[in-house]
This record gives structure tokens, sequence and C-alpha cells, in this order.
């Protein structure tokens, strides 16, 4: 849900404000433009005997018109090279278009996530947590770190906070959140290949991983601390962790993944007490009282016995709580000597009467999904997107093997919501061609004239992907708003040309000499309007300022879409109107009985 709202967030304003935007463009053209045009018209050129100079644009048009009517000798070689070059393009080189939902865009910050040796004490992950930060300052040069701010071990059950977003579990974890100065301009990626390779070096044994540090990338990863997070739940933790070693072995050969690891210290040391409870029983303890005076010994009264204190004065209640200093449990020796009862060891049972004591390991953190104990695997991507990096997690999980009887994996953070959100894009722009079919046909009244005027759709997605592969830019949800945003300029600007072209043929010309009539008198404004989009966009495409590469793949997809289809709006989209309207009738599908064109009203007289 928290994903969903910051997608539309996003998505929703820039919508309405494009929108917006084109009403506004639109009564300004149609009220304001016509009448700007013909005051500063006279008032530049003079009477029209001034103005019938030919320009070296109508040069420029001759010139077209006589290359276009050459095209048309060959139309029907020109419109099937047109489809069969589109479809190569598209099918070819669209699945080499890199997959993510918003650009990846390195800020001037980053998370830290450390794992130190499970079961370190906290004094010395709080040592490797201030060595750490000291390497990071050391790399980032003088005065470039601003601010860092570290969590250390994980706070007591009693203590009032959510723990879900520390991702700590025990005093072996810490988290780093490091600020860097943006006049510095850091690699901030480079940096962290940097501490990859020297962190290990110094504190061996101690694993570190770079997490989500913008809280788009924290949100949209659905809980993950990483982008990538193959989960492996089933009835039974022992097959499950089985089964994630097979995996874990087949994605440690995926190159773009890092820092990969476990997201639960699955060997968390600890002190087994085996109790012999007939032992137990002939000194007259329960297991209860064991349990107790162990727990109470290693941890606190607070957790058996509640006892508070009122003070008289205030009224306010203290808990009174007994606890046994931690240097005095620092061995197996120090647990069995342990009294079970209150009075001193000489008179009473110790813990190594009735148990046996010994070292062993359990697991450290339990995390479950649908009431299922899992195990999950997370991961970082480095130098390649996201819709890669899936595909290739996805083929190591099937090297993997079948998964044993009742095991599931299951693949999260970004890569369900990246697939979710580009699959509803792309259903939205085949709704947006369809839907602007429809509307064109109920306008011209024609199919043939509907399907001309989107017939320069594929030029739009062939341009689209080009300027995605020139320039290095992923499929995400901006490239998509510019896509569609290009379309809807390309369409206008086929409207031009076509509803000019059918006006000409209807005054009796051929279907051929409307189509040349339809592109050389609309290409002025066809070219103006074009150019004046691309010029619009660069600044936006070559992402200047702070930011600025968070939109660019809009104006790289806009700009790319709408230099090709203005090149089929010119030389393709004629010869398309030619073919469809070349044995049409000069009579009118209308229903209208005042249209002298209408086959029917003519039927009705």
């Amino acid at each position: 849900i928290r994903a969903t709202r910051v997608v539309r967030s996003l998505f929703v304003p820039l919508s309405l404000a494009v929108g917006f935007a084109m009403i506004a463009s639109y009564v300004l053209s149609t009220s304001f433009v016509p009448i700007l045009y013909i005051w500063f018209n006279r008032r530049l050129h003079g009477s029209e005997e001034e103005r019938m100079g030919r320009s070296k644009f109508d040069h420029f048009r001759d010139r077209y018109r006589v290359f276009l009517s050459k095209l048309m000798r060959r139309r029907r070689l020109l419109v099937w090279a047109y489809l069969g070059a589109a479809i190569l393009f598209v099918v070819l080189l669209g699945p080499r278009l890199g997959r993510e939902i918003f650009p990846h865009v390195s800020g001037n910050q980053f998370d830290l996530h450390l794992r130190a040796p499970t079961g370190t004490r906290i004094e010395s992950t709080e040592q490797i947590a201030v060595g750490t930060l000291k390497e990071i300052k050391r790399l980032a040069g003088p005065n470039n770190v601003t601010a860092s701010i570290g969590y250390v071990g994980s706070y007591a059950p009693s203590y009032p906070v959510n723990l879900i977003y520390l991702w700590t579990s025990g005093p072996h974890d810490a988290d780093l959140r490091v600020q860097f100065r943006p006049e510095a301009h850091l690699d901030v990626i480079g940096l962290e290949e940097k501490l990859r390779k020297t962190l290990p070096q110094m504190f061996p044994g101690t694993s570190f991983s770079f997490e989500s540090g913008d809280l788009v990338s924290e949100v949209l990863n659905f809980g993950s601390p990483t982008p990538i997070e193959v989960a492996v739940n089933g009835p039974h933790l022992s097959a499950d962790h089985a089964f994630a070693e097979k995996i874990r072995a087949e994605m440690s050969q995926v190159g773009a993944l890092r820092d990969l690891q476990y997201a639960q210290p699955l060997s968390y040391p600890s002190l087994n007490v085996d109790i012999d409870r007939v032992r137990a029983g002939q000194l007259g303890l329960t297991v209860q009282q064991i349990a107790q005076s162990v727990e109470t010994a290693t941890w606190s009264s607070r957790f058996v016995h509640r006892n508070f204190w009122q003070d008289p004065q205030t009224g306010i209640g203290y808990q009174v709580q007994v606890e046994v200093p931690q240097p005095e449990m620092s061995n197996i020796g120090d647990v069995s000597d342990l009294s079970l009862v209150q009075g001193g060891p000489s008179t009473h049972p110790t813990l190594g009467d009735v148990a046996n004591l010994s070292y062993g390991t359990v697991v450290g953190e339990y995390d479950r999904y649908d009431m299922q104990r899992m195990v999950s695997l997370t991961a970082n991507i480095v130098g390649e997107d996201l819709g890669r990096a899936a595909s290739q997690v996805e083929a190591a999980i099937r090297r993997a093997g079948t998964p044993p009887r009742g095991v599931e994996v299951h693949v999260r953070g970004q890569v369900v919501p990246m697939e979710q959100t580009l699959d509803s894009l792309g259903l939205g722009l085949v709704f947006a061609v369809v839907a602007i079919f429809l509307l064109l046909a109920a306008n011209f009244q024609s199919m043939r004239l509907a399907f001309v005027t989107v017939s320069t759709t594929p030029a739009v997605l062939c341009g689209v992907i080009a300027a995605l592969l020139l320039t290095g830019t992923t499929l995400n949800l901006q490239s998509f708003m510019g896509a569609i945003m290009a379309l809807g300029v390309s369409v206008a600007n086929s409207i031009l040309l076509v509803t000019f072209a059918e006006e000409h043929r209807r005054e009796g010309g051929s279907a051929t000499e409307a189509a040349l009539h339809g592109g050389s008198t609309r290409l002025r404004p066809i070219l103006m309007t074009s150019l004046a989009m691309i010029a619009g966009m660069i600044p936006m495409a070559i992402a200047l300022g702070e930011g600025g590469h968070q939109t660019a793949p809009l104006g790289r997809a806009v700009i790319g879409g709408l230099a090709a289809s203005t090149l089929a709006t010119l030389l393709v989209l004629p010869a398309v109107f030619s073919l469809a309207q070349e044995h049409v009738s000069i009579e009118s599908a209308s229903l209208d009985a005042s249209d002298p064109n209408s086959r029917y009203a003519k039927g009705a007289r």
C-alpha cells in the first residue's frame, strides 16, 4: 500500500500538470495565437504584395515535395519496409532495455549494515562500527562526511520502540547511516565498492551490506533491506536452510550481485541446559523452579516476578529487579555453580547437580511468512539493472533444482512491484492507443482514417527504444510517461496531415495528390511542433540541476519517440494514406441527413 501511494504521489501530479498544460496551450493556440499572428505579420511584413517573396523554407518545402513524390512511386515497398523494420527493431532491441521502477540515482548518503561473528558482545561490535566509520571518512576525504547515525546491537524488549526498521538481530549487528556533503560530488557507488574491498580485510569475519538509503527505495523494497531478496519458507526450517544453501551457491555465480548473505543469524551461540528430571525430583525441585533460577541469573528477575515500589511522596511506581553482574557469569562453570533456591550454595543444590551443561548453536532470529518460518537471502545490485538481475536470480533458482516437498521459493524486494508497475504501464499504453483510435474513428467517421492516423505509433516505440539504448537509460516509470507524451504529440501531427489530405481528396483530387498536398502544406507546423517539443526536453534529457537524473528518462524518451515519429509522419504517413484511400469513394459514412456527401442522405432522398 505504501509503495502504491508513493507511485501515485509521483505519477498523478505529473499527469495532472501535463493535462492542464495541454488544455491551457489549446486555449491559447485557438484564441490568442491567430490574433497575434495577424497583428505581428502586418507589422513586420507590411502589405500582401510585400509578403509574396519566397523564403528558404519555401525552397526546402519544394524539395521535400519532390522527394516525397519519388517515395510515393514505391509506396507499397516503403510501407512494408516500415512495418518490417519496426517489428524487427522492437523484437530484437526491445528486450535489451534494462528495467526498473525508478531511475537509480546515486545520492549523497548510504546505509551500511554490518554483522560481526554471531554472538559478538556489543562492546566489540561498537569498536567495529567506530573503525568502519573512520575508514569511511578516510576514503571519502577530509570533512566530506557531514553526519552519521549509528545503531549498535538490539534494544531490550522493555524498550518502547518498533524494532522492525532497525534490522539488528542481536549485539553483533550494527547499522550506520552516513551523509556526505553535496558539494563534494562523491561517487557513492565507487566508494561502496572500495569499502567492500577494505572493510573485510580490516575486520575478518564481519559481513557488510549496503542497503537502501532513500525513502522511495525503502518503501518499494516492501520490507526487504535490499532490492533483491529470495525467501525460502516451508514447514521445516532445516529443509528450508538446506535448499537455501543450494540457491546461495548458484546466486554467488551472478556477477551483478553484491553483499549476498542470510538475513537471519542461523548459528547463534547458546548454552544448552539438559535437566535430569529424576535427579531434580529427588532434590525436591521442579523444572519451573530451575528455569526461573536460570532466567533470573542470566537475565533479570523482572521476567519472573514483577515487583513494584511506590514512592510515598510522589506516588510514582518503580520496578524493582535483581540482576547478577555479567562478569560473574563469564563461562559455563559460573552457570553450573548457580544456586537454584534461596540460600548459599553450600546448603542448597546448584544447577550442575541437576543438569548437564554444554555449548551449542541456535537460530538467532525467526522470520515468518503466512505463519511459516523462512530463510531469506539478501543481495545488492551493482553494474546491472534490476530487470536483468532479477532474470539472472530466477535462472539461479531454477538451476538449484526442484524444492523439497512443502518448500516454496519467492523472489521479493523491488522485483514484484517493478513487474507489476511496468506491466500496468504497458497495458495503459495499449489502452491509450485504442482510445485514440476510437476517438479518431468517431471524429473522421472512418475506421480507415483512424488507422492511418495511428500508423506512426510503431515509429514512436522505435524512437523511444533507440533513445534509451543510446543513452544507457532503463525502461522505467519516467521513460514510460515520456513514451505516452511522445505518442500524443505524434498523433496530433498525424491528425494535421491526414485532415488536410482528406479535405483535398474530397475536393476531387486523387489519394496520391492529396497525400502530397497534406505533407507539403503541413510541413511547417509539424516541424515546428516537433522541434519545439524536442528543444524543450533537451535540458531535462541532459539532467541539468540536482536530482535531474530522476526525470532524465522522460525527456530522452520524448526526444527519441518524437524524432522518429516526425520522420514517419512526413515520409511514411503520406504513403499509408495514399494506399488506404486510393479506392475509397468520396461519399461520407455520416448518418447526418444534411451532409451532402452522405450515402445515407442520398438514399433517404
